[in-house]
């Protein structure tokens, strides 16, 4: 069995964390995201993502409240306590993918609008059509593709 590596999944996290921050996710957040990535069952208080991610509990806080709202982590209630658990999911980037499609409705509906108001044969319309084109072609893929990840998935864990 392989012994974990105390000083690389250190760095691990502060590397994703570094990635995570360029990609525009909060700081805090994308520490407490690999601080939660990296426990082996998923699970984590409060307190434990603090010990991990090095951060006071206020910070914590606010950063599993936005990755909530961006639906990467989910919190339940540890039975029988007041305490509160976060949690993060193994396949956490399909179901957030797969979470997006409403947003990506929305964009495209607002982009077709943008591009009506700046009519679209001018510079400006067609870049915004072509935004609007880009987010309808991603939505009409994204299902065949999430599709196929699954069959990948399901065919490596067998």
């Amino acid at each position: 069995m392989t012994q974990r590596d105390p000083a690389g999944v250190n760095t691990f996290i502060e590397r994703f964390a570094s990635a995570f921050t360029e990609a525009g996710v909060p700081r805090m957040a994308a520490r407490t995201f690999a601080a939660l990535l990296t426990a082996d069952s998923g699970r984590c208080t409060a307190a434990e993502l603090a010990e991990t991610a090095q951060a006071s509990p206020a910070a914590i806080s606010g950063a599993v409240r936005y990755l909530q709202q961006v639906g990467l982590v989910a919190r339940e209630r540890e039975p029988g306590t007041r305490r509160d658990v976060y949690t993060v999911h193994d396949n956490v980037w399909y179901e957030a993918m797969f979470s997006r499609e409403q947003l990506l409705q929305r964009w495209s509906a607002l982009f077709w609008t943008g591009a009506q108001a700046l009519g679209q044969d001018t510079p400006a319309g067609r870049r915004v059509a072509e935004t609007a084109e880009f987010f309808d072609f991603f939505m009409a893929e994204m299902p065949a593709m999430l599709g196929r990840w699954k069959t990948y998935r399901e065919q490596r864990q067998a």
